[in-house]
């Protein structure tokens, strides 16, 4: 899958002889700059543009237009070029467009030559520019890499070479303009963008564009950091939260002006559950997406300080001095400035973002809202299982007020674990052992008291292993309540009768759902979806019992059986490596916040929040409660 770049982000390539298509929307002129380690162009040999356009190992286009392709032989390239510049300008003295920020943003794509497309950028965020370095390639102890780069300038393209070192910029730009009018295609209506998909990315310096058309969202299921395997990336843009498609309301009067009515999960087809469930899943993407933008900037902004430095600092004369000093202090001043426009674009989008979870939270249903939501003191026992459960929030330093809920679809196709060793949260001291497997524990009990409130009565069975009794201060919830299908568990030989129970119905389900014949069960066999869960694994378990575990969480989710496993994962160091396939198919949450959870698109790592009733607050009792009296009634 190619990867789908934001600003400043980097990704290795895979192949050196390579076609870079770009498309813009409307003509521009496109070209290459060959650079040094420094990022120094050495002379117009070295730049692939309309008028030259064949540099050893590139080849450019030789006429401005929408729609372009760079050849690109990358072992072709001088070993004293480091670097590979892909720039764009729009053509002067034409009716074309006088600013990239009036345009569609131009969309970049690397093909290999076998035809894999390996990565790809959509240039966004651009205003007043009229000449953008779109891509850099670049050598890093003898590897290639792309980095999306997005760097604009205002003063054009002499600006744009000026600042590769060129010390004939302006005339070198006024050839490749000259060169590009000659061959300019005929267009009556380029100041014009175009209608269609590509044209609702465009965007202006003062109003951000719509963003895509949020498309129902898989699951997102979030990975520890370091888990390997390609992360499919998509670009970012400016955050907007009202339909693309819809209109602000007509106003009642002439001086009445209402903007258009926040999404809050509008699409044909789909139910309110649906729509607010894609909805979040496009705020957690939007949030991924925008910080990267603001990170990979900032990340940009230091790069660029350290280069103007050290070219300041490569000639000995200079290296002091008042001179020196004037130098030092322009680059920083740059620096500033680069990282203050990134900060205030992110703050923008952010305050968009925030603004949306405004209008989604206090929409969601019970099993997606937060405990202090108004749908809990509201609620009432469904009819029908939901379609996707909370599980906590997720926020990221930057944004650090802005919660994003963690949502899973239901049924669950993994188990979770909720680990109970000691590990410090964000300002505090490390809690005690005994602490840290009560809040573990406490956090197993609102995860299961959810599941228990957002199914309708009887379709869904909590069980509890609790070997020591450990446990049963936290389970109070429910076991007073009643709600437990049997009281919890204890000792080495109730584990054994438990597993073995739960791997007998996991066995009928499988084989009566191979055999056409899924209805038919023993009289014995509880048909509601179970969760099992395991306190402080592993003790109580013996090696039969292990097995067994293992088999119900690999095999269990696709029947109805779920685990929820509270443990401390070096509690089962003994058991070496044999339970690492265990571990790693489930997912982990903390009883505390934790930054260890990371976004399938860009691999941020976020911090983890789990979803609590408030301190003091009887709204987990009230619930359970409802839920009692539901059985009671269907029974």
């Amino acid at each position: 899958m190619a990867a789908e770049l934001v600003r400043g982000q980097n990704h290795p390539l895979t192949q050196v002889r390579l076609e870079i298509r770009i498309s813009a929307g409307v003509p521009v002129l496109a070209g290459a700059a060959l650079a040094d380690e420094h990022g120094t162009v050495r002379g117009r040999q070295w730049v692939a543009h309309p008028g030259a356009p064949a540099v050893p190992g590139v080849e450019a286009p030789r006429r401005a237009g929408a729609e372009h392709r760079l050849a690109v032989d990358l072992d072709a390239v001088p070993e004293a070029a480091h670097r590979v510049d892909v720039f764009l300008a729009l053509p002067a003295g034409t009716a074309a467009a006088s600013r990239f920020g009036a345009v569609p943003a131009p969309h970049t794509t690397l093909i290999g030559r076998d035809g894999t497309e390996l990565a790809s950028y959509t240039v966004t965020g651009l205003g007043a520019e009229t000449a953008v370095i779109a891509l850099e390639l670049y050598r890093r102890q003898g590897v290639w890499k792309v980095r999306a780069t997005g760097q604009g300038y205002a003063e054009g393209l002499p600006a744009l070479l000026a600042d590769k070192g060129l010390s004939d910029a302006a005339g070198l730009a006024a050839l490749i303009h000259e060169a590009a009018a000659r061959r300019m295609p005929d267009v009556t209506s380029a100041s014009t963008p175009p209608s269609g998909p590509r044209a609702t990315a465009s965007a202006s310096p003062t109003a951000p564009a719509a963003g895509p058309v949020r498309q129902p969202a898989r699951p997102y299921e979030p990975e520890n950091p370091g888990d390997g395997g390609p992360v499919p990336q998509r670009p970012a843009g400016p955050v907007d939260y009202t339909h693309p498609r819809r209109t602000a309301s007509p106003p009642q009067s002439a001086a009445e002006e209402r903007p258009a009515r926040p999404v809050a999960g509008d699409a044909v087809g789909w139910s309110m559950e649906e729509r607010l469930y894609n909805q979040v899943w496009g705020m957690f993407e939007d949030l991924a997406r925008t910080t990267a933008a603001y990170r990979g900037a900032v990340e940009f902004a230091d790069s660029r300080l350290e280069k103007e430095v050290d070219q300041a600092l490569a000639d000995p004369s200079r290296r002091l001095g008042a001179a020196a000093d004037a130098v030092r202090a322009a680059a920083h001043a740059r620096r500033t400035l680069l990282t203050d426009q990134a900060r205030a674009a992110f703050d923008r989008d952010l305050a968009q973002l925030t603004a949306e979870a405004e209008v989604v939270e206090p929409a969601l249903p019970p099993a997606c809202a937060r405990w202090d939501s108004p749908a809990w003191h509201a609620y009432r026992v469904p009819a029908e299982p939901p379609m996707a459960l909370r599980l906590g929030d997720l926020h990221l330093p930057e944004s650090a007020p802005l919660r994003i809920p963690l949502l899973v679809r239901m049924p669950l196709e993994r188990g979770l674990w909720i680990d109970s060793g000691p590990a410090p949260a964000a300002g505090e001291r490390v809690p005690d052992p005994a602490g840290a497997r009560r809040s573990a524990m406490t956090a197993a009990v609102a995860v299961a008291a959810r599941l228990l409130a957002v199914h309708p009565p009887g379709a869904f069975a909590v069980q509890v292993v609790d070997p020591t009794g450990a446990g049963a201060r936290a389970l109070l919830p429910l076991t007073e309540a009643g709600v437990l299908a049997a009281p919890p568990v204890t000792g080495a030989a109730g584990v054994s009768r438990t597993l073995e129970r739960l791997t007998r119905r996991v066995d009928l389900v499988q084989m009566a759902v191979r055999g056409g014949v899924a209805e038919s069960f023993p009289a014995d066999v509880d048909t509601a979806q179970q969760l099992l869960i395991v306190n402080d694994f592993p003790y109580g378990f013996d090696d039969r019992s292990v097995a067994r575990l293992r088999f119900v969480a690999d095999e269990g989710p696709a029947v109805g059986v779920h685990l929820l496993l509270v443990a401390d994962r070096e509690d089962a160091a003994d058991h070496g490596p044999l339970l690492d396939p265990l571990w790693r198919s489930l997912l982990r949450l903390t009883p505390l916040p934790d930054d260890h959870l990371a976004d399938p698109w860009i691999g941020h790592a976020w911090t983890y929040e789990p979803s609590l009733p408030p301190q003091g607050s009887r709204i987990l009792q009230k619930v359970l409660t409802e839920v009692a009296k539901a059985r009671t009634k269907a029974q």
